[in-house]
């Protein structure tokens, strides 16, 4: 077959395989060109309650993929409540370990996006340093009626509170409140939280140089969530949210080989230091990398050393969920926030392995997506 016949060939399985998604003419595999930004449904009314003296104390913890909704929730109920919101510390993995909410996240950016909506203390205020809050469990997102009938009645009788937010499903399904009980929701999980400065240019340096491996694919690349501590979950034999299953390293390049990624896509995985079962997925895809390979030099020791172990989830979680390209390898939290955060941005191409044998790539497309089952639907317009 002569040179051309052959690049007119890919070009024709490719554009089969997206089901009239268009591509760039420079690029191969199912890359959508553009990617329509959705508009914010809701509509803040203007701040007119009083405040009262209590305040809403709380830490996010379970890494980023949690933080969102910790932050909604505990903006709902110090709405609700009329108090006033502490600024959260960062719990890590460790017993004892945390960090001040401005080592990873914008506190400027934080504070104005809340402006109108509840106060914020950057500081725990002296009045309370002595006083234990008394602490109340609260559902993911967490409705008005529970409020009322669960939190109000402690607030009037102890004014400080430290809330907990527990989780009972991987899900992140649509919501069946309307947009406007959902407004403060929504404001919170997707309009406050921004990565501190630093952080953000290693992110966005990182996400360069992914782009500048894969430029044959018009800069375009794929990130997936594989990391070889959760292949041993017991969610990965048996989910009870979905029937996905977990999928290696080889299976996911088979995968992606098989709706029709070009060879020179550059892949970035979630995973910690590079693993020799990785290299069956990198003889499919030469242009695979994990973190530890594409963080520039100077940062290593900061973010990837012994001291910034907790930075890697942070920076994996942005650039899944800035990729042009998302492929979970198996269900998690992390999916379900990732996907909620590419809907708000307009970055819609989740494609999820199953045992199927078409090489349709839309055949593959996330429920979340192609049902509009995630909550995020109901924060966003087209």
């Amino acid at each position: 077959m002569e040179p051309v016949q052959q690049s007119q060939t890919i070009n024709q399985h490719n554009a089969s395989n997206t089901q009239g998604v268009k591509l760039n003419e420079n690029s191969y595999g199912p890359f959508k060109e553009h990617n329509e930004v959705p508009k914010p449904c809701w509509k803040i009314p203007s701040f007119k309650e009083k405040q009262s003296s209590g305040y809403i104390l709380f830490s996010l913890y379970n890494g980023p993929e949690h933080h969102a909704s910790q932050i909604a929730n505990a903006v709902v109920v110090a709405r609700h409540l009329g108090a006033k919101l502490v600024l959260p510390d960062i719990r890590g993995t460790k017993l004892g370990e945390k960090r001040d909410f401005g080592e990873i996240y914008d506190v400027k950016k934080f504070v104005a996006s809340l402006d109108g909506v509840v106060q914020v203390a950057k500081v725990k205020p002296a009045e309370i340093s002595s006083v234990k809050a008394t602490a109340v469990r609260v559902p993911d997102r967490v409705s008005k009626d529970f409020i009322t009938a669960t939190i109000k009645p402690i607030f009037s009788t102890n004014k400080n509170l430290r809330l907990a937010t527990y989780f009972d499903a991987l899900s992140m399904e649509n919501s069946k409140e309307t947009v406007d009980s959902n407004a403060y929701q929504c404001l919170a999980a997707f309009g406050s939280l921004k990565l501190q400065s630093d952080l953000l240019e290693l992110v966005d340096s990182m996400i360069g140089t992914l782009r500048s491996m894969s430029q044959k694919m018009g800069g375009r690349f794929v990130a997936v969530d594989l990391r070889f501590d959760m292949l041993g979950k017991k969610r990965c034999h048996k989910n009870v949210v979905s029937s996905e299953r977990c999928y290696n390293a080889e299976e996911i390049g088979e995968f992606l080989n098989k709706i029709g990624f070009h060879k020179e896509t550059a892949v970035y995985l979630t995973q910690t230091g590079w693993h020799g079962r990785l290299d069956l997925l990198r003889d499919i895809f030469p242009n695979t990398f994990t973190k530890d390979a594409i963080v520039p030099a100077y940062e290593r020791a900061k973010f990837m050393g012994s001291e910034g172990r907790e930075y890697e989830q942070f920076i994996d979680f942005n650039i899944c969920s800035q990729s042009d390209v998302f492929v979970p390898a198996y269900p998690s939290r992390f999916y379900a926030s990732v996907a909620g955060n590419r809907i708000a941005s307009g970055k819609t191409q989740i494609f999820v392995p199953a045992e199927k044998t078409s090489e349709i790539a839309n055949h593959y497309l996330s429920p979340y997506i192609a049902r509009k089952s995630h909550f995020a639907h109901s924060c966003f317009c087209v």
